[in-house]
């Protein structure tokens, strides 16, 4: 996982993966949430990987875009 380097502090949002067809995304509370190109879509998925590389927006493209659009949740 990488560290998210948001420049908000008040992000949900902690760490991230991607993988070719996926990203996997962990939240302060430890939650882990896969999104896959199934799921969510190959546009989401890539506009994810560009938010969560650039530090901004992560969160809140999840929450308005994407939601409960997982493939796999992880606790």
């Amino acid at each position: 996982m990488h560290p998210y380097q948001s420049l908000n502090r008040d992000t949900g949002v902690i760490a991230y993966q991607n993988g070719p067809d996926h990203i996997a995304v962990q939240f302060k509370d430890g939650t882990m949430y896969l999104y896959t190109n199934k799921s969510a879509g190959q546009d989401s998925i890539n506009q994810m990987k560009k938010l969560a590389k650039a530090g901004a927006g992560l969160t809140t493209y999840i929450n308005q875009h994407v939601k409960d659009r997982y493939e796999a949740k992880i606790k």
